[in-house]
């Protein structure tokens, strides 16, 4: 039982009293001024060194406000206030010592020794006492009149700010309702930068807030979106040093659009972490507030003018005299009516201030006579020789005289102007949010989550749901249902879905099919503030439009892609006859020799070109019309273009060829240039033919079809192979002319070495020989290594994926492209340390990497910077997802120049088959495509980095291969040349007498028996002999009707296990089976030095 219970209160009294103190939630707030105000105005009307606005509570009162008591709270049982509630309006206990009540009470019996006490009850409109305005004394003594009248007068102004306070408190809650559906439909702007603070993503909603566009803000500052004085102020690096020490910088400032227009922005920077948790960047996220903050600052500023009133004397009192008509007022009754200050005015001159049409709410003297007078009334009242109007909240009481008649009124009078107007603009506002609220297309609610059975927060009911809502659900009657109710089987994840954004404060955004209404739905949720309301707003979105335009143009760009990477395995593979370029302006058709020689043109005025009419009249009448109308459609439509159609070669005979091109559009919308290749459809139609062909006969030739398919497969591999050498032949071009300066240089050095040698042997001058030997030695080392890079660029070396060492083989081409480019371009290479090997086409990558030298050449026409670079790559998930390209472990080959650098538009169309930014006739545009379908073949992956006159960084990014890499090298310094260990036999084969002297002089010299042979015909005799042969040393182009891979083949049918070393200049794949030896077989490329050719036949022997 508590101290108001003892009082003897009905139990239903006090709790309906608890009830009425808790729906003002007033206990335990901070100090407020409008309270602290009526305190200390009561301290000084009734002149007592304590005030207190007290609140009663179960077991404690509560101070709202006090003025000389220090605390806060006190328990009631030595409350004055508790036993204030026993009374019906006002206690007056002029001396507690003397009464009863309190005269034991330690608060008067000890310190402080209180003796006065005076309070008015604080009732709610039902006569719920909740509280008092109370006044205390250390001396006994009593109140006046107009004292005792201005406390009960100031306690119901008491509670009438507490029922401003709690409206004020409901009104900020349909503001917040208002803001969760505004919200809903607004996008963040979301930025993210490196740590050097430029900006690397700039999402959409960023885009329609700044009016910039992702291409104007990527590798520009963040700074930039701050205003030139926060810029200048180092607010920028402030903000991002707060995100990195403090977890998040939050701040409210103005920020910059495109153009310079201002607006203000809410927003936050927090710093972004990697998975491992290290600090990467910052993200940025910014709401425009411009229409909050511009009512936020109205309202400050009528709050200032309100302060300001109140700190002036803003509340008026005044006391009528009913008998004489007469008003006593304050200055600041004055003040409000807008009248001099004076003490006394008839009652009658400020009811003429009052606007005529709210005199009705006052009385007339008649009514006053009689007591008839509303306690509290608002009215407007009109300043003297203005326009202005205010609104007056006037409250008031009778004081009657000793027979029970209204002797005097007394009240106090404030200005509300400011408080109608915020309460006429909420309720507009509240007009409006509900107008928004129906009116909206958008399916709109707003859940309410609860703790139901299965947990804390585990169910929600729908508080508030528009019109729109059951369109695009097609649920009715939604409110007042639970999600338990409505989708029993899926309500768990949906409370998980929305239970995470009250919880996070994270918006949500998705995507659903709803099955009731049919359609696809886009959702939105965000919580509604603050997160005690447990509340989520909803939006609910139809996207069906959206989904059949994404569908479509899904569906347009797969086919774009076929057809992209259809030309790309043609480009890989080599299958392509001809190239075109057709100027649409001029009708003139440019075509190089590939394309003339298919169709019998003259190559000369194939490059000069031509009307497109010339070029069609070799086309097989029947498919003419088809072709020119599929011709007609593209240059219509612009994009990809590839069509089929057969073409009078000169035989005479008609073939099929296939035609892949695009139409570019220039900026007038206008059709411009029409590019592209010209592929042989024949081999793939017969192919098909033979398909077919073959699947009709199976059943009749299954044994022999495997053959049949294989024999066609390896005639069509040839044929690749062929296009292929001719592609890699224009990168042999761009060799040439260096080459050849280089091949004379060193002819020369060996000429003359071996000139000289022959004059000081005949003068017997023998201690000069040694240095022409070393320099002719040199010179021709140095021949052969140009050789071999020839032969690798004209693909015709033995080219196999294997594990190669890329650092080496960038280190062996440096010279090679730096004659390539020519001495007005510095070429650098930076191998990395520790490089990881790769799997790759050594020759495919070395004819990449001179490509992508020569394009960085042409990018530079006065010169400059090329650096090759090498790096092993972590590919995470994200940055795989980005690269397009498994996650995993790669290395990267990256070629950087400082030339004119790409557009983004550039860019994105580099890889794209005959796309070209050279002039006409200057360039195919199939280089990257080649470069491209290399890397995506190895698989790998291509990207380039590009900024306008800032250069170019093109990468290509290869797969780590965990194994070692093969080495041929061998360390002749250090060992001695080895020599026969058992008297082998070796047969060496070769027409060149000079090259069969050599070889059999040094391996007799060894110690070996040596067998010689002319041609191919001798050889395969011997091989078929019963003579030992322990090795075959045999050059590939041999005469005798066989070749030396021919011949070796032949001797192992009666020798099986024969070890083979092949010697030649000129290694064909055809002669080494397809590119690849069989075991116990090694190829010594000519020239050689003897020390090599030992240990070969030492390392095959055994």
């Amino acid at each position: 039982m508590n101290e108001i219970d003892e009082m003897n209160f009905p139990s239903d009294f006090e709790r309906s009293r608890l009830a009425a103190l808790a729906r003002y939630d007033v206990l335990d707030t901070p100090r407020e001024e409008a309270f602290d105000e009526i305190a200390s105005l009561a301290a000084a009307i009734c002149r007592t060194p304590i005030a207190v606005v007290n609140f009663i509570g179960e077991s404690r009162q509560f101070f709202k406000a006090e003025v000389g008591l220090g605390v806060r709270e006190t328990p009631l049982d030595s409350s004055f206030c508790a036993k204030a509630l026993l009374e019906e309006a006002f206690l007056v206990v002029p001396d507690a010592t003397i009464d009863p009540r309190f005269s034991c009470n330690p608060l008067v019996t000890g310190e402080p020794n209180l003796r006065f006490y005076a309070g008015a009850l604080l009732k709610t409109e039902d006569g719920l006492p909740i509280g008092t305005l109370c006044v205390l004394d250390f001396e006994p003594r009593s109140l006046d009149p107009v004292q005792e009248q201005a406390l009960k007068v100031l306690a119901r102004q008491t509670m009438a700010a507490l029922k401003l306070r709690r409206a004020a408190a409901l009104a900020e809650a349909g503001q917040v309702r208002h803001r969760a559906i505004v919200d809903s439909a607004r996008d963040y702007a979301i930025i993210v930068a490196g740590l050097d603070g430029f900006v690397t993503e700039w999402s959409a909603g960023a885009e329609i807030i700044f009016d910039l566009t992702e291409d104007d803000m990527i590798g520009e500052p963040i700074a930039d979106i701050f205003t030139g004085e926060d810029r200048a102020a180092g607010v920028p690096q402030r903000e991002m040093s707060n995100a990195v020490s403090k977890g998040r910088a939050i701040d409210e400032r103005w920020h910059e659009r495109r153009g310079g227009e201002r607006f203000w922005a809410s927003g936050e920077m927090s710093p972004l972490l990697d998975g491992s948790g290290r600090h990467i960047g910052y993200v940025k996220v910014l709401r425009d507030r411009t229409e909050e903050h511009m009512a936020t600052e109205a309202l400050k500023t009528a709050e200032n003018r309100l302060r300001q009133a109140q700190e002036a004397g803003g509340v008026g009192l005044f006391t009528l005299e009913i008998e004489d008509d007469i008003l006593t007022v304050t200055p600041e009754m004055c003040r409000l009516y807008g009248l001099p200050t004076k003490k006394h005015y008839p009652a009658a001159e400020l009811a003429a201030r009052i606007v005529p049409q709210d005199r009705h709410l006052i009385t007339t003297v008649a009514l006053r006579h009689r007591g008839e007078v509303r306690r509290e009334v608002e009215y407007r009242v009109r300043i003297d020789g203005t326009e202005e109007v205010r609104w007056i909240a006037r409250t008031g009481e009778f004081e009657l005289d000793d027979e029970g008649r209204p002797r005097r009124f007394v009240g106090v009078a404030r200005d509300v102007t400011e408080q109608r107007k915020t309460r006429d603009a909420l309720a507009h506002s509240e007009a409006r949010y509900r107008t928004l609220f129906n009116a909206i297309d958008d399916g709109f609610c707003i859940v309410e989550f609860f703790d139901g059975p299965h947990g804390p927060l585990s169910d929600y009911v729908h508080v508030e749901a528009n019109p729109g809502y059951e369109r695009h659900t097609g649920i009715a009657e939604i409110v007042g249902k639970t999600i338990r109710e409505l989708d029993p089987e899926g309500a768990d994840q949906w409370v998980e879905i929305y239970s995470e954004v009250l919880r996070t404060g994270v918006p949500a955004r998705f995507e659903r099919y709803f099955q009731t209404a049919g359609r696809h739905i886009e959702v939105s949720a965000a919580r509604v503030e603050p997160q005690s309301l447990r509340q989520v707003s909803i939006l609910f979105r139809d996207i069906a439009k959206r989904k059949s335009a994404e569908q479509a143009l899904q569906a347009s760009e797969a086919l774009a892609r076929e057809n992209s990477e259809r030309v790309q395995l043609a480009l890989a593979a080599g299958a392509i006859t001809g190239t075109w370029l057709w100027d649409l302006v001029n009708d003139r058709f440019v075509v190089d020799e590939g394309f003339a020689n298919v169709f019998g043109l003259d190559p000369a005025q194939g490059r000069l070109g031509m009307p497109l009419s010339e070029v069609t009249a070799n086309v097989h009448p029947d498919d003419r019309d088809e072709l020119v109308k599929a011709i007609e459609e593209v240059i219509k439509r612009g994009g990809s273009y590839a069509h089929q159609y057969r073409v009078r070669r000169s035989d005479g005979r008609y073939y099929w060829v296939e035609a892949n091109g695009r139409v570019d559009f220039g900026p007038d919308g206008t059709p411009r240039r029409f590019p592209g290749v010209l592929l042989d459809a024949e081999k793939r139609r017969a192919v098909e033919e033979e398909r077919d062909r073959a699947t009709a006969l199976l059943r009749a030739m299954n044994e022999t079809l495997e053959q049949r398919v294989a024999e066609r497969t390896a005639e069509l591999m040839r044929a690749e192979e062929q296009l292929r050498q001719a592609q890699k032949m224009e990168a042999v071009g761009q060799l040439t002319g260096g080459l050849a300066h280089d091949f004379n240089n060193l002819l020369a050095g060996v000429s003359g070495s071996l000139q000289l040698l022959s004059i000081r042997l005949s003068q017997g001058r023998v201690a000069e020989v040694d240095k022409y030997v070393v320099a002719a030695q040199g010179a021709v080392r140095r021949a052969a290594a140009l050789t071999h890079r020839l032969l690798a660029f004209s693909r015709r070396q033995t080219l196999d994926p294997k594990p190669t060492d890329v650092n080496a083989l960038v280190s062996g081409m440096t010279d090679l492209i730096q004659r390539t480019v020519g001495p007005g371009i510095r070429v650098e290479a930076v191998g990395a340390a520790n490089l990881w090997s790769a799997l790759v086409d050594a020759g495919q990558l070395e004819n990449a990497l001179l490509n992508l030298c020569i394009n960085a050449r042409d990018a530079m026409p006065d010169g400059g910077n090329i650096t090759i670079e090498t790096a092993n790559k972590w590919i995470d998930r994200s940055a795989a997802w980005s690269h397009d390209m498994p996650e995993g472990q790669y290395l990267s080959l990256c070629v950087t120049d400082t030339g004119t650098g790409m557009t983004p538009d550039i860019i994105g169309k580099a890889f794209d088959p005959f796309f070209t930014t050279k002039p006409l006739g200057m360039g195919t545009g199939l280089g990257l495509s080649m470069i491209y379908g290399f890397a995506k073949q190895s698989g790998g992956q291509v990207r380039i980095y590009s900024e306008v006159d800032q250069g170019t960084t093109v990468c290509i990014y290869l797969p780590r291969f965990h194994g070692d890499v093969d080495s041929e090298a061998i360390d002749l310094a250090s060992s001695s040349i080895p020599g026969s260990q058992a008297g082998e036999t070796v047969l060496v084969v070769d027409d060149e007498p000079s090259v069969r002297m050599l070889i059999t002089d040094v391996l007799e010299e060894l110690g070996y028996t040596v067998i010689e042979a002319a041609d191919s015909g001798a050889g395969l005799k011997v091989l078929q002999s019963n003579v030992r042969v322990d090795l075959l040393v045999s050059d590939v182009g041999l005469p005798g009707g066989m070749n030396g891979r021919q011949m070796a083949d032949a001797g192992m049918q009666t020798r099986p296990g024969l070890k083979v070393l092949f010697i030649t200049g000129y290694a064909e794949n055809s002669v080494i089976g397809n590119g690849r030896l069989e075991h116990g077989m090694q190829v010594l490329t000519k020239p050689f030095a003897v020390e090599m050719l030992a240990t070969k036949v030492r390392q095959l022997i055994g």
